[in-house]
Formats: C-alpha cells, structure tokens, sequence
C-alpha cells in the first residue's frame, strides 16, 4: 500500500472513531438527563416565582434637587443617625451633567425575580410574606460574604454594605424602623417619601415596568411645573403659554373684527 493511499485510511479512521466516541458522548449525556427527575429538570431551566411585593417606590429624576434628605431619613430611622453611606436610597449626582440627567434616584426595585434572594448561600435575604412579600434581609442571619450585592444587576446596587456592622442591608419599604413611630410598609408610609420636600418619591402598589429603570422613574409633576416649562417633551407647550396664546389670537381675531 503507497503511503497516499496509508494516508487515506488513517483518515477514514479518525472520521470513524471520532463518530464513535461522538455517539458514546451523547449516548451517556442521554443517559444522564433521562436519570435525573423531572421535577428537578424543570426546577433548573425555570426562574424561582416570588410572590409580588405588595409596594414600590417609584420617583420622578426631574423634580429631585438632589438635597439628600430622603437619604439622611433613611439612615435615621434605620439606625438612629444620619449617615450618607448607610442610606438604602442613593442619589447619584454628576457634576459635569446637565438638566436632567445630572441626577439619578435609585431606590430598590422590590424585582419581581429578586437575584438577591436567590443567590444568597445562607437565606439571610427573603421575601417577607406577613409584611406584603417586602424583599429583605435579615440581618442575623446575614455572614458577610456581600453576595447579594455583587449579583444584583443594578448600577449602583441596591443592596447597601453596612461599614459599622459588617453586613449588606437593603431598604424595607421602613417595615422595621425602630427609630420611627411610624407604621411602614406596604400600607404604612416610607420615610424618603415623607422627607421629601420636593415629592419626587412616591409609594405605589401597583408593580412598575420591569424594563431597566424606566418604569420606576415617572412623571409626578402637575400643572404648576408645566407651567415653568419642565416637560418631557420640548414640542409641548406649557399650560399657561397655550392659554396666553390663544388668549393672543382671540384678541387679535377680535380687533380685526372690530
């Protein structure tokens, strides 16, 4: 046999035998899945289903002045102090940005699929089902190990490192304020929402759009904003120039009538 011809069946049987060892491959792969139950097959290739939380803070980026009251509130009826760095709200602030995307309010999303509940190795953070399915952590139970704040996917975390106590914390929806004669939670009140001056925080039951941030930054302006001209759209016209505008035509209308 030439050694061309030597050549072509050592190819010919390294095409078979890496058939072979294919089909063995996925014969024992086969195998494998067939073994393991259903019920545990689903459980992997479908997302964990939480109750929905029964509330959620929405806000509105245009009216925030960036005074960080919301924030020092948090701190004090959390812990009893005002800490910027404790807040479970953060107010991000870009000094080289312009109105209005020099501001970005981020309060916890209460998600609907909470990875934060999901990845934590030892249960510290749950769905509070007696307080309105609030997702939260307790904090005795809580090891350290910030896993919950490295998973969440927002930018900046909503899951907040305690420096003091050495534990990840999150906001409540002020379920647990102890230094708060307040009634919190989903039919109680919230404190950012409270201290705002601006009211540019709401509490809200119904679950906003889940698409990035959009559905949780909204308009919460009435006329008297419209009227100084913060609207969303700039071929809108505000309330009060409209009325004067008409007003304008109708004069002049009038005078030619005349």
């Amino acid at each position: 046999m030439s050694e061309k011809q030597q050549s072509g069946v050592n190819k010919k049987m390294s095409r078979r035998n890496f058939l072979a060892a294919g089909g063995a491959a996925v014969a024992a792969d086969a195998l494998i899945i067939a073994s393991v139950p259903a019920p545990l097959a689903a459980q992997a290739s479908a997302p964990a289903r939480y109750p929905e939380s029964r509330g959620y803070l929405v806000y509105d980026s245009k009216k925030c002045i960036g005074c960080t009251a919301c924030m020092l509130s948090c701190s004090l009826t959390h812990y009893g102090y005002q800490s910027l760095s404790l807040a479970r709200i953060q107010i991000m602030q870009d000094s080289f940005g312009k109105f209005p995307n020099d501001l970005k309010i981020s309060p916890c999303r209460q998600c609907k699929y909470p990875v934060c509940v999901t990845s934590c190795p030892v249960g510290a953070v749950y769905v509070d089902e007696a307080n309105g399915n609030v997702r939260r952590i307790d904090s005795k139970k809580c090891v350290g190990c910030k896993t919950c704040i490295k998973m969440c996917p927002q930018q900046p975390h909503r899951t907040i490192w305690n420096h003091i106590e050495k534990k990840s914390s999150k906001c409540d929806l002020c379920v647990d304020t102890p230094h708060w004669n307040e009634k919190g939670g989903p039919g109680g009140k919230q404190a950012c929402v409270e201290t705002c001056p601006m009211k540019a925080l709401k509490f809200v039951a119904e679950m906003p759009d889940q698409k990035e941030t959009d559905g949780y930054d909204v308009n919460l302006r009435n006329n008297h904003w419209l009227n100084l001209g913060l609207v969303d759209n700039s071929k809108v016209i505000p309330p009060r120039q409209a009325a004067e505008a008409a007003g304008d035509k109708t004069t002049k209308i009038n005078g030619n009538a005349e």
